[in-house]
């Protein structure tokens, strides 16, 4: 499963390994942090060669992982899981590098807490997406968004869908049909790479988007599809139906609600409403 950490609002890519019950950090993003490097990578090609020369195991260890690039591109990239990171950190000079080791001992603790208890993991997006400077009312859209989107992919694992290419093109149809847009055509419009969609979304846009991925979920239940195209039809319903909600706003407010604003526009205005 493969997250996204924040460590004083910087980035960190990581997966959580269920059989191993342990995080994978990505250390580029860590040496990035903790060195402010412009190259980190080629910092840790540097570092890599040293440890080696120095006979340190360390580097021989470390697994990799496919993870999700700027580019929008999953390539594999050296991680590392916690008890690894404590020793890599010892090689890098950082005044970071304590309050860095308490942030990781913390990550770790989150973990088993909300295995345990669940709602500590919705406690602690509320809080990362209020440090990213989100408002309130379009945390709580995000949210069950979020909530709405998992209904929606246990459905299609139930029916056979597969991760991935298949689920994306699903996607791909249900956002479609709803907005007029493609996932990429719609990133595009909001100025986007790599970003998540849903990030940058409006609250009315967010609405949208769980109605059509809601209704696909309903009528799937009842359809009980079995072949690929069956679901292609599915969700090509669920978005018409949300599309056609939007086409009606649209037409008795006279405002288009697909939106070039992006989380930036969205933290600006949050920002200018708090002065």
């Amino acid at each position: 499963m493969e997250n996204i950490k924040l460590f004083e609002s910087q980035k960190i890519r990581s997966s959580w390994n269920n059989e191993e019950e342990k995080w994978y950090f990505s250390i580029v993003d860590i040496i990035e942090i903790l060195t402010d490097s412009p190259r980190p990578r080629k910092y840790w090609s540097a570092l890599k060669t040293k440890l080696k020369n120095e006979g340190s195991e360390l580097s021989h260890n470390l697994g990799q992982l496919k993870m999700k690039s700027d580019d929008g591109k999953f390539y594999v990239t050296d991680v590392a899981d916690t008890e690894q990171l404590f020793r890599l950190i010892q090689s890098i000079p950082s005044p970071k590098a304590e309050p860095f080791k308490q942030w990781l001992a913390k990550t770790g603790y989150e973990r088993i807490e909300e295995s345990q208890d669940p709602e500590k993991s919705i406690d602690r997006a509320m809080e990362n997406y209020l440090k990213l400077g989100y408002s309130t009312s379009w945390i709580n859209q995000r949210l069950k968004s979020i909530e709405v989107r998992k209904e929606l992919t246990d459905e299609w694992e139930n029916r056979g869908v597969k991760k991935g290419q298949e689920f994306a093109s699903l996607t791909d149809i249900i956002t479609q049909a709803w907005s007029g847009n493609t996932v990429k055509q719609y990133k595009n419009l909001k100025g986007l790479k790599n970003e998540n969609l849903r990030d940058n979304m409006t609250n009315l846009e967010l609405i949208l988007n769980m109605l059509a991925e809601a209704t696909t979920t309903e009528i799937s239940k009842e359809n009980n599809p079995v072949t690929f195209a069956e679901n292609k039809n599915i969700a090509k319903k669920g978005g018409e139906i949300a599309g056609n909600t939007r086409k009606q706003i649209e037409e008795q407010t006279g405002k288009k609600i697909v939106s070039p604003q992006n989380a930036k526009v969205l933290k600006e205005k949050n920002d200018r409403l708090k002065e």
